[in-house]
């Protein structure tokens, strides 16, 4: 079962734009916050981008503030990433992450208990 299912990586030049999308399929629930992390070959996982409870609060890696622009919809059931002014060193491949509840209820904090299945990104330069 896969519970979360991302869209829109792809490769493309230095400077250019993609945006990746991340969609909750599992039925009754929707996301209590959700997030994209990026693994490069040889390096560690680092998370990108996070938006948490109530869709007000976001976070970015210092390396991506003010080129990444992380949304969630109102349903909070998909994700956005815009990315621009893409870097070779964007490059990777990109999880996203979400903790999960049943529609309805709430909590505070943040702990991502799902993944996504991965997108690849490419940024030539």
């Amino acid at each position: 079962q896969v519970d979360l299912v991302e869209s829109g990586g792809g490769s493309v030049q230095a400077g250019g734009s993609l945006t990746l999308s991340c969609a909750v399929s599992k039925v009754g629930y929707m996301s209590n916050c959700m997030g994209w992390f990026r693994q490069a070959p040889g390096k560690e996982r680092e998370e990108v981008a996070g938006i948490y409870p109530g869709g007000d609060r976001t976070t970015y890696a210092d390396s991506v503030k003010g080129r990444f622009s992380i949304s969630l919809d109102n349903a909070r059931k998909t994700v956005t990433l815009q990315m621009n002014s893409l870097k070779p060193e964007d490059s990777g491949m990109y999880y996203c992450a979400a903790e999960l509840l049943p529609i309805g209820l709430s909590t505070v904090g943040c702990e991502y208990m799902y993944w996504g299945q991965g997108t690849p990104v490419t940024v030539s330069s």
